[in-house]
């Protein structure tokens, strides 16, 4: 047995090394698309290139209506198989500020090597006769979520070319509006599930664990969204004559938001945390991912953190409450000696399995309500300026609740067996991870397990300038999904 696992590891390598670089081109022709998710005009070209991607490779493809942005459904049956697995990737993109890339085009992949002091440029075709893991390609949406179609790309050119193919049915999901929340997705899995009906889902998105060794993600909080707008004068007042008479606002929404935490980081509006309890065994699991919260901390730059759970992993299963973005008057060379007219405050509610949003939001209002607050929908008028003291402005929206999968369901020992042929150890496994992916319409209408392959490099810099993905992650991206694809299920 140990032998057969090695030389599976072996063909796997093998196969992976012989398509790195057409995977390499793979890569560099989708990235060069701009996919900024708020310019539907940049987002019908990498609509094309996905389906001609795939037809080009023998796969069925149609565009699934929604409200928004179409997605699009990529087939390929098996004979004879009897499972279906789904896979989820999202084409689009962050938007960028050029300025604030170390390249003169973020849409054009650029190799780089870190030189100790920064990261140097180098050909592209370097790669022809020389490789380092450690070197990087650069460029907007590489790592989130580009890299990972590149991937499966690869990985099914390999085995097609060895006339190798999996023994279950698969469908390909791709996601254009994922960046913004994925708004049109929850209705449209529901008006298509009969299409896109599966026995399990894997998430193609997603960084791996801070260590960047191999990693199976078994859920994602979902996320809700707040902005709250507290009001002063009609107009803003010279705060010579009107400081110590006229509310601030801004100080106000500091009390107010100052007052739903304490100094540990809990939030302490009753009941919000109700429902989540962690037993020995969900501990146990939590303690076997290999954290180092010192380098943690070191690399956030913070002498301590927040005390939401007894560790990172622990605070990631629990609902969080996040200030965003706040905007009150002006500040720097813009400063003026003024009373603000009003200040905002923009929140995100990182959902868990166990909270309902709903419930969240109700109990986040009548907290705000016991601070003496008249809660509005839109701006005030002036007849309630005149009324009520303490006015703000609620706006929210629940994006998508949270998932969760078992260890031992079916993707996740499957999936298991894949890693343990791949790299000859078993994966790190994340009971669920902090950020929010649009995954739950998918949970809850088709009734699927899902669970994340993740595969780019930990500091990848998604959605920030200088986005990157390791070549030593790419290169081990395709053989994971090559693993999938060939484990039987």
């Amino acid at each position: 047995m140990v032998q057969a696992q090695v030389e599976t590891k072996k063909n796997l390598e093998e196969l992976t090394d012989t398509y790195f670089l057409s995977g390499i081109e793979i890569l560099n022709d989708l990235v060069s698309i701009p996919n900024d998710a708020q310019d539907q005009d940049q987002l019908w070209p990498n609509l094309k290139w996905c389906e001609e991607a795939f037809k080009d490779r023998g796969w069925q493809t149609q565009k699934l209506a929604t409200k928004g942005f179409p997605i699009l459904l990529a087939e390929r049956p098996v004979a004879d198989a009897i499972k279906t697995v789904l896979f989820y990737f999202h084409i689009d993109g962050q938007p960028v500020d050029h300025r604030l890339w170390n390249q003169e085009n973020p849409y054009e992949a650029v190799l780089k090597m870190n030189k100790g002091d920064g990261w140097l440029e180098i050909p592209m075709d370097t790669l022809q006769l020389a490789y380092n893991p450690e070197w990087r390609i650069f460029g907007r949406s590489v790592s989130d979520d580009k890299g990972p179609l590149a991937m499966f790309l690869t990985a099914w050119d390999a085995l097609r070319a060895s006339e190798q193919w999996p023994n279950y049915n698969l469908k390909i999901i791709l996601d254009f509006e994922e960046e913004i929340g994925s708004p049109n997705l929850p209705e449209a899995v529901f008006d298509h599930r009969k299409l896109l009906a599966a026995d399990m889902m894997l998430i193609m998105d997603g960084p791996r664990h801070v260590s960047n060794q191999p990693t199976l993600t078994f859920g994602a909080r979902g996320i809700a969204e707040i902005t709250l707008t507290t009001y002063g004068p009609a107009v803003p007042q010279h705060s010579g004559h009107y400081g110590n008479y006229a509310p601030n606002p801004a100080l106000r929404l500091a009390q107010l938001l100052g007052s739903m935490k304490d100094e540990t980081g809990r939030v302490i509006i009753p009941g919000f945390y109700d429902g989540i309890s962690l037993t020995k065994k969900e501990q146990e699991i939590l303690k076997s991912v290999p954290d180092d919260e010192s380098e943690i901390n070191r690399k956030l730059g913070i002498a301590e953190p927040d005390r939401v759970g007894i560790s990172y992993q622990e605070s990631i299963q629990y609902p969080s409450l996040n200030i965003r973005g706040m905007a009150s008057g002006w500040v720097g060379k813009e400063a003026r000696t003024i009373v603000p007219a009003e200040a905002i405050a923009e929140i995100d509610v990182r959902l868990v399995p166990e909270s309902d949003p709903e419930r969240l939001f109700q109990l986040i209002r009548e907290h705000i309500s016991s601070q003496g607050y008249f809660l509005l929908d839109s701006a005030p008028t002036r007849k309630e300026r005149l009324t009520h003291p303490k006015l703000i402005q609620w706006q929210g929206n629940i994006a998508y609740q949270a998932f969760r999968t078992s260890f031992d369901s079916e993707p996740g020992l499957w999936l298991n067996k894949a890693y343990h042929r791949a790299f000859g150890m078993d994966p790190i496994k994340i009971r669920i991870g902090g950020g929010s992916i649009p995954i739950s319409p998918f949970v809850d209408a088709l009734g699927l397990p899902a669970v994340s392959v993740v595969t780019v490099n930990p500091d990848n810099n998604q959605h920030s300038p200088n986005e990157n993905l390791r070549l030593g992650n790419f290169k081990e991206g395709i053989k994971t999904i090559l693993a999938i694809l060939t484990e039987t299920l």
